[in-house]
C-alpha cells in the first residue's frame, strides 16, 4: 500500500481514521474491502467526478475484487434538497441497501453532505466512507460528521450527526478540479490557519501560491495540517455544544448569508462566501477594537492574492435578515466568531444585529 499518511479522530465507539496519500485511489479496493458486502458497493456521486475520477476508483476497486455500483445525482448544492434526498433514498433502497451496509460519497462537499445524510436515516441508519474529490472536501467537510441538506429556511437547516467509518484522501485527484472550485477550497485551509495557528497561515502566505499551482508536497501538508486541526477540535467538541468546535465557523456567519442572497448556486461559491465572510469578521473585530486593521488587510490581502473575493455588493438588511435564520441562532441570538488577532479566534454570543447591519452597509462593495 501507498505511503499514506493517518490522522485518528477520536470519538469512543464512533473513532475512524483519516488516510492522506497520494496514490490512495489506486488502492481504494484494499481500504474499502471491509465494507463492501457481497462484493459490491454504491457509491454515490456527480455526473463530473464520476467522468473524471469514475474509472480509478472502479480500477481501485476492482483490484479487490469490488464492483462500484454508482448512483449519479444532480451537480451542485441544487441537489441537497428535499426531491435530492428523497430521490437518493429511494434508489439505495432500491438497490437493497440496509443497515449493515456502507456507501461511498465520493465527490465534493455536497456529495458528502447529501450521502451522508441518506446514510444516517437510511432504515435508520447504515454506514459510510468518504472519499472526498475537492480541496474543500479533503480539508473540511469530509471530516466531523456533518450532514444535511438545504430548505427554503437556509443552508444546512436538516440533517444530522453522522460520522464516518473512513475517510480516505487522495490528492491527486485534484488535478482534475477545476481552478474556481481549487481556490474556493484553499479558503478553508487560511480558515485553520485565522482560526488558531498563526504560525499556518504564515506558511499559507508563503506556500500558497505553489499550492495553487498543484506542488504535491504543498498540496499534502495542507491536507494533513487542516485534517489535523479539525480532528482535534471535534474530538473534544463533536456536537458543537459549547466547546472549540464553533470556531470552525470563522466566516460562516456572514458567509452563508451571501450564500442564501446568491441562491445557493454557482453564482458563489462556498469557498467564495467564505474567503468574504472571514475577511469581514476581521473587520468587524477592528472595528470593535478587538483586533488590528493591519490583521485584517493582512487577510484581505492574502485571500485576494489567491484568486478569491474579498467585497461583496449585496444589501444589508438582506443579509441581516438571513443570519437571523441561521440555524446556530438560539433565543433570537446569533453567534459570531471574532478575532483578536490572526489565530486567535473566539465566540461572540451578543452581538447587536443592528451594529453588523450597520458594519455591512460601510462594508458594501461600490
Amino acid at each position: 500500500m501507498s505511503d499514506a499518511t493517518r490522522i485518528d479522530l477520536v470519538l469512543g465507539e464512533r473513532s475512524y481514521p483519516v488516510l492522506v496519500g497520494p496514490g490512495l485511489l489506486a488502492e481504494a479496493g484494499a481500504y474499502l474491502a471491509p465494507f463492501a458486502r457481497n462484493g459490491r458497493i454504491a457509491v454515490v456521486t456527480d455526473e463530473a467526478v464520476w467522468s473524471a475520477q469514475g474509472q480509478h476508483l472502479q480500477a481501485g476497486l476492482a483490484g479487490s475484487g469490488i464492483e462500484a455500483v454508482p448512483v449519479i445525482v444532480q451537480q451542485g448544492e441544487e441537489a441537497k434538497s428535499w426531491g435530492g434526498i428523497a430521490d437518493l433514498l429511494d434508489r439505495l433502497l432500491a438497490l437493497g441497501l440496509g443497515r449493515g451496509d456502507h456507501l461511498v460519497a465520493f465527490g465534493g462537499g455536497v456529495i458528502g453532505d447529501l450521502a451522508g445524510f441518506a446514510a444516517a436515516i437510511l432504515k435508520r441508519g447504515c454506514g459510510f466512507v468518504q472519499v472526498p474529490t475537492t480541496l474543500l472536501a479533503q480539508v473540511d467537510s469530509s471530516v466531523g460528521g456533518k450532514t444535511g441538506i438545504n430548505t427554503n429556511a437556509g443552508k444546512n437547516m436538516v440533517g444530522a450527526f453522522h460520522q464516518p467509518s473512513l475517510v480516505l484522501i487522495d490528492p491527486d485527484v485534484l488535478d482534475t478540479l477545476p481552478e474556481r472550485q481549487l481556490r474556493s477550497g484553499y479558503a478553508e485551509v487560511v480558515k485553520y490557519g485565522l482560526l488558531g495557528d498563526a504560525d499556518f497561515f504564515a506558511w499559507c502566505e508563503a506556500e500558497g501560491a505553489v499550492l495553487l499551482a498543484g506542488n504535491a508536497k504543498a498540496r499534502k501538508q495542507a491536507i494533513c495540517a487542516s485534517v489535523a486541526a479539525k480532528a482535534a477540535i471535534v474530538s473534544e467538541d463533536e456536537r458543537e455544544q459549547g466547546g472549540r468546535r464553533a470556531l470552525l465557523n470563522l466566516g460562516h456567519t456572514f458567509g452563508h448569508a451571501l450564500e442564501a442572497e446568491a441562491g445557493f448556486s454557482e453564482r458563489l461559491l462556498h469557498g467564495e462566501a467564505v474567503a468574504i465572510g472571514m475577511v469581514l469578521a476581521f473587520r468587524f473585530s477592528a472595528a470593535r477594537g478587538l483586533c488590528s486593521v493591519g490583521d485584517a488587510d493582512r487577510v484581505a490581502a492574502h485571500l485576494s492574492s489567491a484568486g478569491l473575493p474579498t467585497g461583496f455588493n449585496a444589501d444589508a438588511a438582506q443579509l441581516v435578515r438571513h443570519i437571523r435564520q441561521d440555524k446556530k441562532a438560539e433565543s433570537g441570538r446569533v453567534p459570531f466568531i471574532l478575532v483578536r488577532g490572526i489565530g486567535q479566534a473566539f465566540v461572540v454570543r451578543n452581538v447587536d444585529l443592528e451594529e453588523v447591519e450597520a458594519f455591512l452597509r460601510k462594508e458594501r462593495s461600490a
